[in-house]
């Protein structure tokens, strides 16, 4: 049915016409008219033009179909785009609220480490300053009881150089009786 039209007209080429009277069916024109028209009335009888235009009309309705779905999933991935740039900017803002938690956790970080070196080495020069000052008191002590004990040692060897045995021994009663007094 598909090559029957242009076979036909290839039939009716001015070429094959056939001289003499138009309406005779020794004339190809008419004959290729004649065979025409039934062609036409047949197409007609058997409702080729609906059936044409019924599948015309189904492409369209099923073009029109895939259009709109079209349309409808290029509104959804409007939409799916929209929520992925909404969740990639509030993961952008969540990691920018990360990474500045971070740093005032670690800028808090150093200056309390700061504030406990400072107080660390606050404490250890006080100790070193205690140290200090009792070591002071320590050689200050040994060096007046060495004093004390040179000074004992020389009144020792200047009275024993000038004392009798006689006031020798009555120093020493007086010492004992002193120290009697000082117990009781």
């Amino acid at each position: 049915m598909r090559y029957t039209i242009p076979a036909l007209l290839l039939g009716a080429l001015p070429a094959h016409a056939a001289s003499g009277p138009f309406f005779t069916l020794q004339n190809t024109d008419f004959s290729v008219l004649i065979a025409f028209l039934i062609f036409v009335g047949i197409l007609l009888y058997f409702k080729v033009p609906a059936l044409v235009m019924g599948l015309l009309d189904s492409r369209a309705a099923k073009i029109r179909e895939d259009l709109e779905t079209a349309r409808r999933l290029h509104d959804e991935a409007k939409a799916l785009v929209a929520s992925y740039d909404r969740k990639l900017k509030d993961a952008r803002e969540q990691a920018e609220r990360i990474v500045a938690n971070a740093r005032s956790d670690a800028q808090a970080a150093a200056a309390s480490a700061q504030a406990e070196l400072q107080a660390t080495i606050a404490r250890k020069l006080q100790a070193a300053e205690e140290q200090i000052t009792a070591a002071e008191s320590a050689a200050i002590r040994e060096v007046r009881e060495t004093a004390v004990a040179v000074a004992v040692a020389a009144a020792g060897d200047v009275l024993a150089g000038q004392m009798s045995a006689a006031s020798a021994g009555a120093l020493i009663d007086a010492s004992i009786a002193e120290v009697g007094q000082r117990l009781n």
